[in-house]
């Protein structure tokens, strides 16, 4: 399928350097439309799964029909030998045994598109994915390429006046490492996210017992009502009362 092979592509090719997309005047415009493209690609793609299911489900009620078909002729074939009919049991045998291959057939049928419904499912979750991870770049991209035309705004201004090299070297400077924090700001969130997250931070501290989760308030819950207990039976006067033994 054209479409398969194409997102195929898609998650197969590499990764494209940040730099180089921000440096060439174009590679912003060329990746967005990498990314709309591969977009109408994972389109196609459904629309090719909703067909290949439709063929699933077709050839499983061809199954359930074969079946049936297939009980009805045996138990005529029975009939037919029950009344001594021989030579019409037979002709009822040789239906039920093409009966028997039409349904061989349609199961390995069936199995082939069930098949090739979790392959096309697979790569559609993963190229979204994929997707997604380049918009987020080209959203980088973009504001990346804001520092690197005012950087070489600043080398032009360099060339042209030699007087102000040394304050626009400074001001060069400024953006590199403006530039650089913003590289490393995006790699340690990145990294938090992925060893730290949200979830990840709440399920350590349920396990912690820390929090505000049902099995704390439980517990809390459990110590008062254990405390409660324990001052009703030191209180004076408090007597336990044994119930009565069945006769």
């Amino acid at each position: 399928m054209s479409v398969i092979k194409k997102l195929v592509t898609l998650l197969r090719g590499s990764a494209r350097e940040l730099g180089q997309s921000v440096v060439d005047g174009n590679a912003t415009r060329i990746y967005e439309q990498e990314i709309i493209d591969a977009k109408s690609s994972i389109t196609e793609a459904k629309t090719e799964l909703t067909g290949v299911m439709a063929k699933q489900m077709q050839t499983a009620r061809d199954i359930e029909r074969i079946k049936a078909d297939l009980l009805r002729h045996e138990d005529l074939a029975v009939q037919a030998l029950n009344k001594a009919e021989e030579g019409l049991a037979l002709e009822v045998a040789e239906r039920v045994a093409g009966l028997e291959t039409e349904l061989n057939a349609q199961t390995q049928a069936h199995a082939s598109y069930a098949m090739q419904v979790s392959r096309l499912k697979d790569l559609i979750r993963a190229a979204e994915t994929r997707v997604r991870e380049h918009e987020r770049e080209i959203g980088i991209a973009k504001t990346t390429e804001s520092v690197y035309r005012a950087t070489q705004s600043i080398s032009e201004s360099i060339g042209a006046t030699g007087s102000q090299l040394t304050s626009a070297r400074d001001s060069l400077e400024r953006i590199k490492k403006r530039h650089e924090d913003l590289a490393d700001r995006m790699a340690a969130a990145e990294q938090l996210d992925q060893e730290f997250g949200h979830r990840a931070l709440e399920r350590k501290l349920a396990d912690a017992g820390i929090g505000d989760s049902d099995k704390v308030r439980a517990a809390q819950v459990m110590e008062r009502l254990k405390a409660r207990q324990a001052a009703a039976a030191a209180a004076p006067g408090t007597t336990t009362t044994t119930p009565p033994s069945a006769p």
